[in-house]
């Protein structure tokens, strides 16, 4: 009887960690665990952070801008969740949302945040659509 063996691969995005991998694929292969190399982590981790703060800021800045009374939330979490549970807490009696204005196919197999949102909320949404970016069917 065989015993399992797992394998850990770190990788990169370095010519030398695709070596690895291929060679890995072509002469080892059982099972595998990915290492990622924590450095990239941190720095997607650091870039997703600062992006979300510039939103935030655009966001609360248009706020002041057009003189408009709330706050700017960040939330976790599956999105169309995470926005219906925002909007519980925030006590919200309407929901606005946009679209990105997926095929039928792209929606019926990936779902839409839009679509889930207007199944799943107990109170009205509505779905504003960009006509520039609205898909011909």
């Amino acid at each position: 009887m065989e015993s399992k063996r797992t394998i850990v691969i770190a990788i990169d995005d370095s010519v030398h960690s695709e070596f690895a991998f291929d060679f890995y694929v072509d002469n080892v292969h059982r099972h595998a665990s990915l290492l990622t190399d924590p450095n990239i982590v941190a720095e997607m981790i650091k870039d997703i952070e600062e992006r979300t703060s510039e939103l935030v800021d655009k966001y609360s800045f248009k706020m002041q801008q057009k003189q408009l009374h709330g706050h700017v939330k960040q939330q976790c979490g599956k999105p169309g969740e995470a926005i219906l549970e925002c909007a519980r807490e925030e006590g919200a009696t309407m929901l606005i949302l946009g679209t990105r204005g997926m095929g039928l196919m792209r929606r019926t197999f990936m779902g839409s945040v839009s679509d889930y949102c207007l199944h799943h909320a107990s109170f009205p949404v509505l779905v504003c659509r960009h006509k520039p970016f609205i898909k011909d069917k």
